[in-house]
């Protein structure tokens, strides 16, 4: 009946397919009997067909995507050319055909951040993740299987780049009615000393596994306040970012404050601002000599780690400070006093003026770690149900040599 057209049921003609869960149904309109049924799953014909539409429907929006992100970016004709190449590339492989849209658009950006490095153009994977709203572990993981899949080789991004890139967003070079006129300044000589920043923290290990973007806006800080102190050190950095028009990166106070230490360890060593008592909220004033003497200063204010401190020893071989007289002595016994009242001692004097050892912030102060409960008497009450270890195991274990023995001494009546 139905190959001819007509419904076995009620005999009517009109006969419709209908797509019922995404499955085709010959029904019948007048009764509404099914005649017949599509497939419970597809064929893996019809899988491949749905992955060309959905790949033939994808290209075109990923390459809008990535024509869009250039735009914004104002990047030239010969980046966004690259960088749909390699979307074209990477889209119809298996690590990105079958993937999340979310990822796919992580993609776009992906390819558009590798032409950036490839060409030498500074930009951050944070500025790409703050364009797509996206994660950065995210970002990174799709960054990383693009650079693997398709065999890139990415250059590193370089830092005094990434300076001049990061100070040209910035709106203090310009008069405007909302920026006082002792804040304007002049851009070459606010990039010229914020490198020196940089290579400065770059030298005391602020900068090694870090965002840049943080440290590059602290050091602008302080390069923008030293070239006028007077006036910009009562400037505080949140209000700085706001009047650049730039974002306060959350890590930029820790950086600030970072920075200022190193500053102020190495004003120490100067004779001339020895008597100032130099701290942090002056030692601004006095950046720009700082720079000028900075591997002089950095040697004298730090010392290597391996180098030891010297411990001055009396010929007896016993350690005898400077107006102390030998042991019984009446200077040696009023020096033990004040020892014994707290008073600092001329020793500890020195270890605390001593110069610390250049090291990383992260090895100077670690995370405290949570300290674990104390295990109770319960806890520590002998069962004989305690799990034996495997070192304890072999204690038990006789050797060839044991085995030879037992059996020589069991022979025996």
């Amino acid at each position: 009946a139905a190959a001819r057209g007509r419904c076995p049921q009620c005999g009517s003609a009109e006969l419709v397919e209908d797509a019922h869960y995404a499955q085709q149904q010959l029904v019948c309109a007048a009764c509404g009997c099914v005649l017949s049924e599509g497939l419970l799953t597809t064929t893996y014909t019809d899988e491949e067909h749905l992955r060309a539409e959905l790949g033939a429907r994808c290209l075109p929006t990923g390459i809008r995507r990535v024509q869009d992100l250039c735009k914004v970016l104002q990047l030239p004709a010969v980046f966004e050319e690259t960088a749909v190449s390699y979307f074209q590339r990477a889209l119809p492989h298996p690590s990105f055909h079958l993937v999340s849209l979310e990822k796919k658009e992580l993609l776009a950006g992906c390819c558009v951040f590798v032409t950036c490095r490839q060409h030498n153009w500074p930009l951050t994977m944070g500025t790409i993740c703050s364009l797509l709203y996206a994660k950065q572990e995210l970002f990174a993981s799709v960054f990383l299987s693009l650079q693997k899949e398709l065999e890139l080789s990415v250059p590193a991004l370089s830092l005094a780049d990434l300076v001049k890139t990061h100070l040209n967003s910035f709106r203090l070079f310009q008069h405007a009615a909302n920026i006082p006129a002792s804040f304007v300044e002049d851009k070459e000589k606010v990039v010229a000393r914020t490198l020196q920043m940089v290579e400065l923290a770059s030298e005391t290990w602020l900068v090694t596994g870090r965002h840049p973007i943080p440290i590059v806006t602290a050091a602008a800080f302080l390069s923008w306040q030293s070239l006028q102190p007077a006036a910009r050190r009562p400037c505080t950095l949140p209000r700085f970012c706001r009047l650049a028009g730039v974002d306060l990166p959350p890590p930029a106070s820790l950086r600030l404050k970072e920075l200022l230490e190193i500053l102020v360890r190495m004003a120490s060593q100067l004779a001339w601002l020895r008597v100032l008592h130099v701290d942090k909220k002056t030692v601004v004033k006095h950046i720009g000599d700082l720079l000028q003497h900075r591997i002089f200063l950095l040697r004298n204010a730090f010392r290597q780690e391996d180098q030891e401190q010297p411990c001055p020893t009396a010929p007896g071989g016993g350690s005898q400070r400077e107006g102390e007289g030998p042991p019984g002595s009446p200077a040696a016994l009023e020096a033990a006093k004040d020892q014994g009242q707290g008073r600092p001692s001329e020793e500890k004097r020195q270890r605390e003026g001593s110069p610390r050892p250049l090291l990383p912030p992260c090895l100077l102060h670690p995370r405290k770690r949570l300290r674990t409960a104390a295990p109770s008497a319960a806890d520590c009450a002998i069962t004989g149900e305690e799990p034996i270890s495997d070192s304890e195991v072999e204690q038990y274990l006789r050797g060839p040599e044991e085995v030879q023995a037992l059996r020589k001494a069991n022979a025996w009546p």
